[in-house]
């Protein structure tokens, strides 16, 4: 629009707007976008889109150095992010994950930032600086600048903290019965344990040793409750649980202690992941036995690790890339006012060279 048009002339007395003095606003009041409206003589609506930097054809060049000049002599700060945010303009998903260095998180987003670059978002990725466990709360300064939040239920401690914004939350792998979240994905993890159930005992397997993590979890919670259901109806099965850190050396640690007590040894070790299964099989070999003659061993996720032991891990496959872009897309669905996609993803079993069937006695 021209200069001179009757709605591109500012709304002032005289020959246009003065600058405030300075310290006008030397006090603890902040200016505000009506200061400023007030100081350019134009609306409040002008302000905004000036600073707002939607003025381009619609207002002159003239107006909005006058805006510009106004906020800057005030000292006003506009919450460009704040307000970006209520627009759904920054376009940026926050993706809260527990560890960057476990391979299925790297495929969540992967997945995640397939879908978003489709629709022009983009997807920060904050994982806990400890490299595994709960993550520390990354809104400190942050999350003005995001239109929503994905998030692993095993970021436990940040989910605090991003419940106490207004970020729509979508979550991963997470109890249903949670009511914080404006969509949830989940795997049908119940459903894979049940699968590797029935496949050990298929083989003959009645004594389980089960390789909990130790990362208090949702998602693992759910493992060993299946597990144990699964074999509760079945004669002469026995499991026990043993926790363990998630890395190889306290899995491996673990077990040799477990296999070392005095009793009746496992003929099977279920694992909660493939990287507590990897240290199963160390520990297996330096106890001088064999996997699977003597013990079979079963992890959980279908990481390269799985295929990188020898023998290759019987495990579930959980798709790591579909559960980003189904969060993603339900991010996208909240975001846009539409109901997000429902139901479980399934699960698989993947059976290789790590089980066999039970050795007699």
């Amino acid at each position: 629009m021209a200069d001179g048009s009757p709605k591109d002339q500012p709304v002032v007395s005289g020959q246009g707007a003065s600058p405030p003095p300075a310290g006008h606003r030397s006090g603890t009041s902040r200016p505000t976008s009506r200061d400023v409206a007030r100081a350019a003589g134009v609306s409040q609506a002008t302000v905004s889109l000036v600073l707002g930097e939607k003025w381009h054809g619609r207002v002159s060049e003239r107006t909005a150095g006058l805006v510009r000049d106004a906020a800057r002599q005030l000292g006003y700060r506009p919450n460009l992010a704040a307000r970006n945010l209520r627009l759904g303009r920054t376009r940026t998903a926050l993706l809260v994950v527990p560890a960057l260095t476990n391979e299925f998180f790297a495929r969540v987003y992967t997945g995640a930032a397939t879908v978003a670059a489709e629709h022009d978002f983009g997807v920060v990725l904050y994982p806990s600086p400890e490299g595994v466990g709960p993550a520390k709360d990354p809104f400190a300064s942050a999350r003005a600048a995001l239109d929503g939040v994905i998030a692993s239920s095993m970021a436990a401690q940040a989910l605090t903290a991003i419940r106490g914004t207004d970020l729509p939350l979508v979550m991963l792998d997470s109890d249903p019965a949670d009511p914080g979240a404006a969509a949830r994905v989940n795997l049908d993890i119940a459903d894979g344990m049940r699968q590797m159930s029935a496949h050990l005992l298929a083989l003959g397997h009645r004594r389980f040793l089960h390789l909990a993590s130790a990362v208090s979890s949702w998602t693992f919670d759910v493992r060993a409750r299946a597990l144990a259901a699964s074999l509760r109806d079945v004669p002469d099965a026995v499991v026990r649980t043993v926790p363990a850190p998630l890395d190889v050396a306290g899995a491996r640690e673990a077990v040799e202690r477990a296999l070392t007590r005095p009793g009746p040894r496992p003929t099977a070790i279920v694992c909660d992941d493939d990287i507590l299964a990897a240290g199963a099989c160390k520990a297996v070999r330096r106890l001088g036995l064999r996997v699977p003659e003597d013990i079979s061993v079963t992890g959980f996720d279908d990481l390269a690790l799985a295929t990188a032991v020898e023998p290759e891990l019987t495990t579930v496959s959980l798709p790591a890339e579909r559960v980003g872009e189904r969060g993603m897309s339900a991010l996208l669905a909240v975001l846009e006012g539409r109901p997000p996609g429902e139901g479980d993803l399934p699960v698989e079993l993947v059976v290789r060279g790590s089980s066999a069937p039970a050795r007699a006695g």
